[in-house]
C-alpha cells in the first residue's frame, strides 16, 4: 500500500536489442523518477507483458527476429491486457510511421533522441493513459451499479406483484369491491415500475456496448400477430379497434425476435395509451426502394411496418426530441421517455431506420423499415 508521500511510480519497459540504447534509456528515465524495466527481445517483452502489464513501452522498431511493428500489433491484439501506451523509437529514415500507427503505436519518435522531446512524449503518454484508465474505471463502476440497482429493485417489486395477486385472487381473505381496485392500481402502477428499470437496464446496455443481439429467422407476420393479440384487450377496454393488415405472407427474416417485439410492444401501446376516439391499425407490407447510381438503377426490397393511431398527436417541437433519451412529451399520459430511445437503437443495431409524421389532435404515424437482404454476420457486427 502506497502512502501520500511515497506514492506509486509509473513503470515503464524500454524494449531495445542493442545493450547502449537501454542503458541510456534508463539513466534518463531513472533520473526522473520512473521505475524502468530493461529488455532486450520482443518475445520476452511480450511475456513480461502478459505477465505484469506496465505503463509504457519503449519499443525500438528494428530488432532481430521480432521487430518493433509486430510486438505492437500482438500488444493491441490481447484483449486480456489494459491500454498500453506505445512509444516507437528508431534510427532509420525508412521506417514506416503509417505502418506503426496502423500496428497500434500512439507515438513515433527517431534517434537521436532529444532527452527533453522523449521525455515530453512520455509525460503525454502517461497522462493519456491515466485519463483511459479512469474513463474505464467509472464505467466499471457504473456497470456494477447499473446491475445492483436493477438486481436490488426487480427482486421486491417482482414478491410484492405476487403476493398482490393472491390477494386479487381471494387467497388471503374475501375482496370488496374498493379493495381490489385499490389492489389493481398498486399491481399497475408496480408494473410501470418495473417496466422503467428494466429499461434502464436495456438503455445502459446498449451505451455500454455490452447488447449482443439473438440472432435468429422467423416470421415477421407471426410475431406481429402476436403483438396485436396481446395488446387487443387495452384497446377493447377504450372501445378502440386494434386492426391488423398485412399484405405479405410466410416473411423470413433475420433479426432478434425480442428486440423487435419489444419496439412493436412499445409503438402499438403508445398508440393505445394515447388514443381516445378512433382506432389505430398496424400495416405489415414491402417497400420497393429504388436507388439510382449513375446509368443503372437498383432495388432494395425493405419490410415495412406502419403503426397509425387516431389520438392527440405529437407537436413538431417534441416531435425534433422524441427519440432522445428522457425526453418525455408533455401529455400527462407520457412514459419515462426511453421507449422510443430504446427503439431507434434497436432498429439501427438491425440496420434499418425508424420514422415518425403527426399531426396535433389528428393522430401518429410510425414507419419502421427494416431490410430483407441481410445476413447474420452483418448484424453481428451492428453492435
Amino acid at each position: 500500500m502506497f502512502s501520500e508521500s511515497h506514492p506509486k511510480r509509473d513503470r515503464i519497459l524500454a524494449v531495445d536489442d542493442i545493450p547502449d540504447n537501454l542503458t541510456i534509456a534508463q539513466t534518463i528515465l531513472e533520473y526522473e523518477g520512473y521505475e524502468v524495466n530493461l529488455v532486450a527481445d520482443g518475445k520476452t517483452a511480450l511475456e513480461m507483458i502478459e505477465q505484469s502489464p506496465p505503463d509504457l513501452v519503449l519499443l525500438d522498431v528494428m530488432m532481430p527476429d521480432m521487430d518493433g511493428y509486430e510486438v505492437t500489433y500482438r500488444i493491441r491484439q490481447n484483449t486480456k491486457l489494459p491500454y498500453i501506451p506505445i512509444l516507437l523509437i528508431t534510427a532509420s529514415n525508412q521506417s514506416n510511421v503509417v505502418k506503426g500507427l496502423d500496428a497500434g503505436a500512439d507515438e513515433f519518435i527517431r534517434k537521436p533522441v532529444e532527452i527533453d522531446e522523449l521525455l515530453a512524449r512520455v509525460r503525454t503518454l502517461l497522462r493519456l493513459k491515466k485519463s483511459i484508465d479512469e474513463r474505464d474505471r467509472t464505467a466499471h463502476l457504473r456497470e456494477d451499479f447499473v446491475s445492483r440497482f436493477t438486481h436490488d429493485l426487480r427482486t421486491p417489486l417482482v414478491a410484492a406483484n405476487r403476493v398482490l395477486k393472491l390477494m386479487q385472487q381471494g387467497s388471503f381473505f374475501e375482496l370488496s369491491a374498493e379493495l381490489d381496485e385499490l389492489l389493481n392500481g398498486m399491481i399497475s402502477s408496480n408494473n410501470d415500475l418495473l417496466q422503467m428499470v428494466n429499461n434502464l437496464l436495456e438503455v445502459y446496455c446498449h451505451e455500454a456496448g455490452c447488447k449482443n443481439l439473438e440472432l435468429e429467422s422467423f416470421d415477421i407476420q407471426h410475431l406481429v400477430h402476436e403483438v396485436v393479440q396481446e395488446l387487443s384487450p387495452l384497446a377493447l377496454e377504450k372501445g378502440l379497434p386494434l386492426n391488423l393488415n398485412s399484405q405479405i405472407q410466410d416473411l423470413i427474416l433475420v433479426g432478434d425476435r425480442i428486440e423487435l417485439r419489444r419496439v412493436l410492444t412499445n409503438l402499438v401501446g403508445n398508440g393505445i395509451k394515447f388514443t381516445d376516439v378512433g382506432h389505430i391499425e398496424v400495416r405489415l407490407g414491402i417497400d420497393e426502394t429504388c436507388l439510382s447510381s449513375g446509368t443503372k438503377t437498383s432495388y432494395n426490397p425493405q419490410l415495412l411496418i406502419e403503426i397509425e393511431d387516431t389520438g392527440s398527436g405529437i407537436s413538431p417541437e417534441e416531435q425534433a426530441t422524441l427519440f432522445e433519451r428522457f425526453r418525455k412529451g408533455k401529455s400527462g399520459r407520457s412514459g419515462n421517455g426511453l421507449g422510443l430511445y430504446l427503439a431507434k437503437r434497436i432498429i439501427a443495431a438491425h440496420h434499418g431506420k425508424i420514422e415518425l409524421s403527426s399531426e396535433l389532435g389528428r393522430g401518429s404515424l410510425f414507419k419502421i423499415h427494416l431490410p430483407l437482404e441481410q445476413s447474420e454476420d452483418v448484424l453481428e457486427q451492428s453492435l
